[in-house]
This record gives C-alpha cells, sequence and structure tokens, in this order.
C-alpha cells in the first residue's frame, strides 16, 4: 500500500511541474536623499530573464554570472538600462551613473545615482525592463522622496509613472 502511494506521488508531481506559473517581476528601488543631493537607484532583476533580453539583443551568449561570463558585460547592462529605464525629475530626463553590480542567487542588482538634484518637484519613471520578451512581466517602482513612499506597478501595456509635490 505504501509503494503504490509512492508510486502516485512520483507520478502526479512531475505533472505539478507544467502547470505552475513562473513569475516574471523587477523591483526598482528609488530614493531621493536631499543631504546628499542625488537619488540612488537599486534595481533587481532575475539573471535568467535578463540573459534571454540580453542575448537575444546583442545576438552572442553572454552566460551571465557564470565563469564564462562575456568581459565587458556592464557594457551591455549599462546599454540596456539606458534603454529600458529613463528617469526625469522636474520634467528634465536625468542621465544617471552605473555605479555597478551585483549577483545575489538568481537576482542581479544594479546600482545607479543620478547627482545635483537640489529639490525634486516632479518625478516620472519609465521601466519597460524585460516587457519586450515577456508578456507577464511585472515592473515593481517604489519612490521614496522624504518621508513619501509609493509604489507603481509596470506591465507591458503601462510603462509609465508620474509623482508630482
Amino acid at each position: 500500500m505504501k509503494f503504490k502511494k509512492i508510486i502516485v506521488i512520483l507520478f502526479i508531481l512531475p505533472l505539478f511541474a507544467f502547470t505552475m506559473h513562473k513569475y516574471y517581476v523587477s523591483l526598482c528601488e528609488i530614493e531621493y536623499l536631499k543631504e546628499k543631493q542625488s537619488i540612488q537607484i537599486t534595481l533587481g532583476v532575475f539573471i535568467e530573464d535578463l540573459e534571454v533580453s540580453l542575448n537575444k539583443n546583442s545576438g552572442k551568449e553572454l552566460n551571465l554570472a557564470s565563469k564564462t561570463e562575456v568581459g565587458n558585460i556592464d557594457d551591455y547592462y549599462k546599454k540596456y538600462l539606458n534603454e529600458h529605464l529613463q528617469i526625469s525629475v522636474n520634467g528634465k530626463i536625468q542621465l544617471y551613473k552605473y555605479i555597478g553590480k551585483e549577483y545575489d542567487g538568481d537576482i542581479v542588482r544594479f546600482y545607479l545615482e543620478i547627482t545635483d538634484i537640489k529639490e525634486i518637484k516632479s518625478i516620472e519613471v519609465f521601466n519597460n525592463i524585460l516587457t519586450e520578451d515577456f508578456n507577464d512581466q511585472k515592473n515593481i517602482v517604489k519612490i521614496k522622496v522624504k518621508d513619501f513612499n509609493k509604489t507603481f506597478y509596470h506591465n507591458k501595456s503601462n510603462h509609465k509613472s508620474l509623482l508630482k509635490f
């Protein structure tokens, strides 16, 4: 009897793998630090999903987060981020400095910064990361300015959010 239960479980368990849905999500945290007059940005993206997009766009196998990762991977990251993540402050698109990245398990975290921001009257975020390649991609954008926190949810049909103060 116990053997039959084990066989049934072993047969049914793989079937669940075909019905499970993978989640496509990124998290972008944006914080304005008035004392530093800067906006600090942390962006977390699943490595596997980003690799699909980067390989497709570059026509190369970049082998992210592996021993065979291409040596100039930061150039690919910078190009992709500049095309798919844009931030406007007070109606003007801002260029951000690419501080770097770190791999954390199956996520890559990017660190970006916009400097010389004396005050914020409005902030607009355009984020279509991975939406071209994954229809179910959700991009969460959390903005913190002073004591004000706001979360936006971007997807394939909604790439922008605007916050006015």
